[in-house]
């Protein structure tokens, strides 16, 4: 079998219409304007996110008791495994009244999970947990829980995820609650408030 013969194609050029030409519009005839350069003296403007009025001199004045707290789904999850009551577990680590919160997603989330995980969902529905509806699409409980906490900073989260808490650090004035010791333990909680740190 012989070589097959290709012939080398040249680079294509793209067709442009000239400024002369018929189907062209007046407006479009008209020659691009030049950006005018910016003077490198001048002072550049930023646009810097305003915290909120409720963390004067770095405290969030909102959290306070009750607490209430954001739960996801795989905090159930670990609570179960260390063999922790996760309401009576907060108020040991909190030394007040807490009030579990769980929005519609990490039910959904929970739900989802099917029938291996019975138990945290059996625990989600207990009548102790404020239930939260959700008005978004979808229902990824990381972005959820992430949403919530900017819009309104009364709650302290309550996580096991290496990701969210990652996340969760980033904004201002949000506690995280987490396992470690087969014990529950607090993130960034001001001294004020007599929260123990571990």
């Amino acid at each position: 079998m012989g070589k097959q013969k290709k012939t080398r194609q040249c680079a294509t050029m793209k067709r442009r219409l000239s400024l002369r030409d018929q189907r062209l519009k007046e407006k479009d005839r008209l020659k691009p304007k030049k950006k005018e350069k910016k003077d490198p003296s001048t002072l550049k403007e930023r646009e810097v996110p305003q915290h909120p009025s409720c963390l004067f001199y770095q405290y969030n004045t909102q959290l306070g008791p009750p607490y209430h707290i954001l739960v996801d789904t795989n905090f159930i999850n670990f609570s179960i495994k260390a063999k922790l009551d996760l309401v009576q577990s907060m108020m040991d680590c909190l030394y007040a009244k807490c009030i579990p919160c769980i929005t519609d997603c990490v039910m959904a989330e929970i739900e989802k999970l099917g029938q291996k995980y019975r138990v945290a969902l059996r625990i989600a529905k207990d009548p102790r947990f404020e239930r939260l509806p959700c008005t978004h699409k979808g229902t990824y409980a990381d972005d959820c829980l992430v949403q919530r906490v900017t819009q309104h900073k009364c709650y302290i989260v309550a996580t096991v995820d290496r990701d969210l808490k990652r996340r969760i650090r980033k904004i201002p004035g949000v506690p995280i609650m987490y396992i470690s010791n087969h014990r529950y333990n607090i993130e960034r909680m001001p001294d004020d408030y007599g929260a123990p740190w571990f």
